[in-house]
């Protein structure tokens, strides 16, 4: 019984296989089905094996030698037909194999639709996680990767660290940005960008060129607006020097006969009866020492040099801002940490201040906003400043070793050309400049400066070149150099010595005469015309003033410090009558002629107080 019961089992294997086979080959053969394929009863295989008895199908498996014939050729015949022979076990049971042959081929049905998935995959491995964009292989956004293995592109991971937490996007494991490596694999699908960098590099390169370009016009322009004001300046030169001509030659004409019969240099005295008259008194510093004032003509403001009003917290010197439109201090702006030895204002409408002092600087402070725009170093002491008149880019700075220092406001490193003096070194306690103007005297521009030691006028030539010409003064003793640009004359102040006993200040007209006949060079020189004296005291280094009456008559008054008598004491330049005697507190020190609103006004400069005149 237990014999016969084997071989039906074997009999409905050996069918079961069969019908196994049929589907194999058909599937083989035929193109699948667009609807769903029937299975071959997998359910009554699986009922007949879970009939069998657990111990029936050990032993159907196990036993090698009770195994019909037609067993194994049926098994022969079948296993040909799987779909991979290596993967079926050789010496399998019946039931067993045809069940797992049976469920290892069902998930093979399903390869249609996997097919797809795969492909998308792909397409989702050749984009960055953060920008959704496809990576490249050169440029920002090249393939890179964390130590966590994730994919990015280099700029949006570098972002990403910086602006969250430090955490990979996919994983959440920490990160850093030197965890960040730059991939090169052949193997990995990458926009080629090579082009697009070519193209980017070319078109900074053209950007370059372009810059490069509008600098080099933009400097040409400027360039030509140089020369073209140059220009301008030599024509209105040439229209003044046919005027002088013409008006020579008109004179000449009407008096044939007559000769000049007064000196050379000489001027028209002059006939006004009025003076100055006290019109306000500003108290500058309480504590004193005061040394310098200048005007600015575009501001009408008066700015006088003091020691800081509060040297505890705001220690050094600056100036004091006083306007002359309605006679009112006002604030004080704080420049320099030592002693102001000089104040300059130019011809720009801007309101720069020049400012020279002992702490071995020259700067330039904008009254529009109360601050130090620029500074330069000079290396040593600085005694006097000056504008030059016929350029406002350029200034120059007396030195306590008497050489002259010229800047470029455009330069604003250092000093682009250094003066040195010919003679002693003694400081430069004066510097003024003299513009190019149609003077029959002295047509040049160029720097008066004056030393404890003399004077000496340098010639301004062609390219910013200058050529030095001493000037006779007597030996020792001056202490001051004043120059009035209009009619070409100085004004040079001598202290007592043991052939004069007073003050003196010598008014020279400045002159040029041809070095020889057949050259273009001339020498300048000087000739004294008035003589004014004062008290016989001279403790200070005082600055005076020569400047046109305010009654435009042509007639020059000299202004000048008395220390014996506290006073400014006023001449005719003309006469070289004293018109006037003007009182103060203390030693003048210096002396300021000005102008506001068609008014001529007279500010003189002690220690601690300013007294402003009026001619009225």
């Amino acid at each position: 019984a237990r014999r016969q019961q084997r071989i039906g089992d074997s009999q409905r294997t050996i069918s079961a296989r069969a019908a196994l086979d049929h589907y194999f080959q058909l599937s083989r053969t035929q193109e699948p089905a667009a609807g769903p394929v029937p299975h071959l009863e997998p359910p009554r295989i699986a009922r007949d094996t879970q009939e069998q008895r657990p111990d029936e199908i050990v032993e159907v498996s196990d036993s090698d030698s009770s195994t019909s014939e037609e067993e194994e050729e049926a098994v022969e015949a079948a296993a040909p037909l799987l779909p991979s022979a290596q993967e079926t076990p050789p010496a399998a049971s019946s039931g067993v194999h045809l069940s797992n042959a049976f469920f290892s081929f069902q998930p093979e049905k399903n390869l249609g639709p996997s097919v797809p998935v795969a492909a998308l995959d792909e397409e989702e491995g050749d984009t960055c996680a953060i920008c959704f964009e496809q990576w490249t292989n050169a440029g920002d956004h090249r393939l890179s990767a964390l130590r966590c293995g994730h994919l990015f592109g280099y700029t949006c991971i570098e972002r990403w660290l910086k602006g969250q937490a430090g955490k990979c996007p996919q994983c959440n494991k920490k990160a850093k940005r030197s965890d960040i490596v730059i991939l090169y694999a052949r193997a990995l699908k990458a926009l080629d960008t090579s082009e697009q960098e070519r193209m980017r590099s070319s078109l900074e390169k053209e950007q370059m060129l372009r810059r490069q370009a509008e600098l080099e016009s933009a400097q040409s322009r400027l360039q030509l607006q140089v020369l073209t004001d140059e220009c301008s300046k030599l024509r209105k030169q040439v229209q003044e020097l046919k005027a002088l001509v013409s008006q020579y030659n008109v004179s000449a004409s009407q008096q044939p006969g007559s000769s000049r019969t007064c000196l050379p240099g000489s001027l028209p005295s002059s006939q006004s009866q009025r003076k100055y008259h006290l019109e306000k008194v500003f108290l500058v510093s309480q504590t004193g020492n005061c040394r310098v004032m200048a005007y600015c003509d575009s501001l009408s403001c008066l700015v006088v040099s003091q020691p800081s009003p509060q040297s505890t917290f705001i220690p050094g010197c600056g100036v004091k801002m006083m306007s002359l439109a309605n006679l009112k201090s006002s604030q004080y702006i704080p420049i320099h940490s030592k002693q102001i030895r000089g104040l300059a204002f130019g011809t720009r409408a801007d309101g720069l201040l020049l400012s020279a002092a002992l702490d071995s600087t020259l700067k330039l402070t904008s009254l529009a906003t109360n601050t130090v725009v620029q500074t330069y170093n000079a290396g040593r002491p600085v005694w006097s400043c000056c504008w030059c008149l016929d350029d406002t880019n350029y200034v120059y700075a007396g030195l306590v070793n008497g050489s002259i220092m010229i800047y470029d406001l455009r330069d604003t490193n250092s000093h682009v050309q250094e003066l040195v003096p010919q003679k002693s070194r003694c400081p430069m306690v004066s510097l003024s400049y003299l513009p190019r103007m149609a003077s029959a005297s002295l047509p040049y521009g160029g720097i008066l400066a004056g030393t404890l030691e003399g004077a000496c006028f340098w010639e301004q030539k062609a390219g910013n070149s200058y050529r030095p010409h001493h000037l006779p003064l007597e030996p020792g003793g001056c202490i001051d150099l004043q120059t009035e640009i209009n009619t070409r004359h100085c004004l040079a102040t001598y202290r007592p010595g043991k052939n004069n006993p007073c003050v003196r200040c010598v008014m020279m007209e400045l002159t040029c005469s041809p070095l020889t006949e057949a050259s273009e060079d001339v020498v300048c020189s000087s000739n004294p015309v008035q003589t004014f004296s004062a008290g016989p005291t001279c403790k200070l280094l005082t600055k005076n003033a020569i400047f046109q009456s305010p009654e435009d008559d042509g007639s020059v008054f000299v202004c000048a410090g008395d220390e014996a008598s506290n006073s400014a004491l006023l001449w005719d330049a003309g006469s070289g009558s004293l018109l006037q005697k003007l009182p103060a507190d203390l030693p003048v020190l210096d002396i300021c002629p000005l102008e506001v609103n068609q008014t001529h006004l007279l500010a003189t400069l002690t220690e601690k107080m300013v007294n402003i005149y009026k001619w009225q």
